[in-house]
């Protein structure tokens, strides 16, 4: 007699994966947290988050935003000016510390930077870089724009039943002096790259997970019920100032954030892991979820994460009552807002 003869199929590649189609894999994910359609749900991080948003949404449940567009604006200027993005209009947050930063701005009485850029008589946040197409018309502008980002990024914190967070990079730039933190590259969204001014960092796991760490523990003391969904974008980085290959640098960087989310949700009862990031890319999966340029997700792997989502929320604590049943489906992903993409125009010919 030993452990392993007690270990359920799961447990086991040959009954769980190997002898079965891969669509029919099941039991990839034991929730911690029953969501309910009517719960308040806030999503945040990489540019994969937008899709577990709207998929949520779409499917009934309560995304729940606190930075709403002017009810005049149209849906392609609602978009257009960063608004149904997150849930609040934050911008992408890729790093661990970029979610610490918004913590305090939001949750203590950290002072956020004077830094504006400023271009052709227009003036851009370094922070949002790419929020206002064009730029906002003067500063005081500016500031009272992302001061009620701040407002409303607190709301979502105090308000919110789950809090979705999806770690992206672990590649980031801050400012040499002050050592606060730009969402990208001065110089490539917006603004004047200055090599005496900006500084990159490749973080390390200590640095992920502290600074994870710090901000849950800020917006739980704001929200003692609060509880964390954690995923990890399966998308590949656009690009690396690492100095090795994209293909290492990717795999480098996303192993740190899966350890963080890890590490978390075991040692948390109030933080669980969603595996989006096994479904898109473990090789049992054969990157079938990847459209051809091997790193966007395409609407069928946009679909399959959503269903594997709601099958493994039902099998663990059954059917939503009647009331409770969400309606809809996902049809077709999400055009994603993603500002790490601008990188792969700096790429040479």
């Amino acid at each position: 007699m030993n452990p392993y003869e007690d270990l359920p199929k799961k447990a086991f590649w040959k009954p769980a994966v190997a002898n079965k189609s891969m669509f029919d894999i099941d039991e990839i994910w034991d929730p911690k947290f029953r969501i309910k359609r009517l719960d308040k749900i806030v999503t945040y991080g990489s540019c994969f988050a937008q899709h577990i948003g709207q998929a949520l949404e779409t499917r009934g449940f309560k995304w729940h935003r606190t930075e709403m567009a002017p009810s005049c604006m149209g849906a392609v200027n609602t978009k257009k000016f960063n608004y149904g993005i997150f849930s609040s209009r934050t911008g992408n947050i890729y790093t661990t510390s970029l979610l610490r930063q918004w913590a305090e701005w939001a949750l203590t009485d950290a002072v956020q930077p004077e830094e504006i850029w400023e271009k052709d008589g227009r003036f851009i946040d370094p922070f949002r870089p790419r929020i206002e197409p064009n730029g906002f018309t003067s500063a005081e502008e500016l500031r009272a724009s992302r001061a009620a980002t701040v407002q409303a990024f607190r709301a979502s914190v105090t308000d919110a039943d789950f809090f979705v967070f999806t770690l992206g990079l672990t590649e980031s730039w801050f400012n040499r002096e002050h050592g606060y933190e730009y969402p990208m590259c001065p110089g490539t969204a917006a603004g004047t790259f200055d090599e005496s001014r900006h500084q990159f960092e490749n973080q390390t796991f200590d640095k992920v997970i502290r600074n994870l760490v710090h901000a849950i523990e800020l917006m739980r003391t704001a929200n003692p019920t609060l509880r964390f969904l954690l995923t990890v974008s399966p998308v590949p980085l656009t690009a690396t100032m690492s100095g090795r290959h994209v293909a290492v640098a990717t795999m480098a960087s996303k192993s740190i954030l899966r350890v963080v989310a890890d590490q978390l949700a075991a040692n948390r009862s109030y933080v669980d892991y969603f595996p989006s990031y096994e479904i898109i890319n473990s090789p049992v999966f054969k990157g079938v979820f990847f459209e051809p340029n091997q790193r966007d997700v395409n609407p069928a792997g946009v679909r399959f994460v959503m269903d594997n989502f709601f099958h493994c929320q039902e099998s663990k604590f059954g059917l939503l009552a009647a009331e409770e049943k969400p309606s809809g489906t996902v049809t077709q992903a999400v055009d994603l807002v993603c500002e790490e993409e601008i990188l792969g125009a700096f790429q040479r010919a």
